[in-house]
């Protein structure tokens, strides 16, 4: 290790289960390959289909680099068997993939929009659509579909879904994404914090030049550009399903203002706190020996994120893993925390008040939510964790 530099952190990302390695790999089966525009996809038919006669078309999440779609199936396949079933019911399997999934939502909805008129034009009969996405690619084809409508175009759509999707936003610990730019070398996690997506999709920012937190320039533009095609696709019916519960509860262990990680050897006493409530909160503090350096990262008026009901992310442990690797000693005390709040997934709430982001779903009036239907998790899950419980929602729910 060299005396004026801390070590290369190498090449990790906040990934979720949609996207990592499976434990237990399964065989992809035999797929056609479509090429398109920011995008590719792979398809698989239904059972007993002589080619493509009733599509549903799902659309990749948020991380660093290509599409890795091999890990998509297999991820799909895991918890509950998501592909098999819906080709079992005789639907033909389209799997999105992107170039760049860190890159614009708006780029990225073109790889979506080529899809859908893709397979009208290569679908045998009429049957309608079923088009959707897990957390990124719900808002990748949520605006695709709404702007195709705005273009009078017909995308013969009669469903669409999203799968812990972050429709009223997203958050990673403001400290971590403070922490991506701290480490003294160009890095993956950096690239991945700053990219074009994120910015789109983060409840609130760090940027990196300014040491400022806020709304990103970038998401009030994309929100904006949703609403100018009017938000939501209005011919489809519009459902969700949330990997966070709907009573109000979250991470009843993560209480706010606790130490999450710790970090020594490198990054000497680096840490990172869970979310608290009031002003000129703590964070997280960074600290490196070389080059030499120190920061307190603090905010205000922020609700308690980490700990609120959603889907998780293994956040700190990810981190942790990494520091570890380069030799350094962790202390971490909690692994999980938010990551797409309940109320953003079924478009209920915003996540800015403690009020709004911790409240009791089941209590709401259906129509409080902008989509037709929805679903939460009874249990808290992992983000995008697919399970039999919301897989069966979401196909029980199929038009015919």
């Amino acid at each position: 290790m060299s005396e004026t530099t801390e070590p290369n952190v190498g090449t990790f990302t906040l990934a979720d289960p949609l996207t990592t390695e499976p434990p237990n790999p399964v065989a992809v089966p035999e797929h056609g390959e479509w090429q398109l525009p920011n995008g590719f996809a792979w398809v698989f038919p239904g059972e007993g289909n002589n080619g493509l006669v009733r599509p549903v078309i799902m659309a990749d999440g948020f991380n660093l680099g290509r599409s890795e779609l091999d890990k998509l199936y297999q991820g799909l396949e895991g918890g509950y068997p998501f592909v098999s079933e819906l080709r079992r019911r005789g639907r033909d399997v389209i799997l999105l993939g992107f170039e760049e999934r860190s890159a614009s939502i708006l780029d990225n909805a073109q790889a979506a929009e080529a899809a859908v008129m893709r397979a009208i034009a290569e679908q045998l009969g009429d049957a309608r659509l079923v088009v959707g996405g897990f957390s990124m690619g719900g808002i990748v084809t949520r605006y695709a579909l709404a702007k195709m409508e705005m273009q009078r175009m017909d995308h013969r759509t009669a469903l669409y879904f999203s799968y812990d999707t972050p429709h009223r936003g997203a958050s990673v610990p403001v400290g971590v994404q403070a922490f991506s730019h701290f480490i003294p070398f160009p890095n993956s996690f950096a690239k991945q914090m700053n990219s074009p997506a994120a910015r789109q999709m983060l409840w609130r920012h760090y940027d990196k030049d300014t040491g400022k937190i806020g709304v990103a320039p970038e998401r009030t533009e994309f929100l904006d550009a949703l609403n100018r095609v009017g938000g939501w696709p209005r011919i489809p019916r519009t459902i969700a399903v949330a990997n966070g519960r709907a009573d109000g509860v979250g991470l009843p262990d993560v209480k706010p203002g606790e130490v999450a990680l710790r970090i020594d050897k490198i990054y000497p006493g680096t840490t990172f706190y869970t979310q608290d409530q009031g002003a000129d909160v703590t964070a997280a503090y960074l600290n490196r020996r070389f080059p030499k350096a120190e920061k307190t990262i603090t905010t205000s008026d922020f609700p308690e994120l980490d700990g609120a009901p959603g889907g998780t992310l293994h956040t700190y442990k990810i981190l942790a893993d990494a520091m570890r690797k380069l030799g350094g000693t962790v202390d971490l005390r909690h692994e999980e925390i938010c990551f797409v709040p309940s109320v953003s997934a079924v478009a209920v709430r915003d996540i800015e008040t403690q009020k709004d982001l911790y409240t009791n779903i089941d209590d709401l009036a259906p129509e409080e939510s902008e989509l037709d239907d929805y679903l939460c998790s009874s249990t808290t899950t992992a983000h995008t964790a697919i399970t039999e419980e919301l897989c069966t929602w979401l196909t029980d729910r199929l038009p015919d």
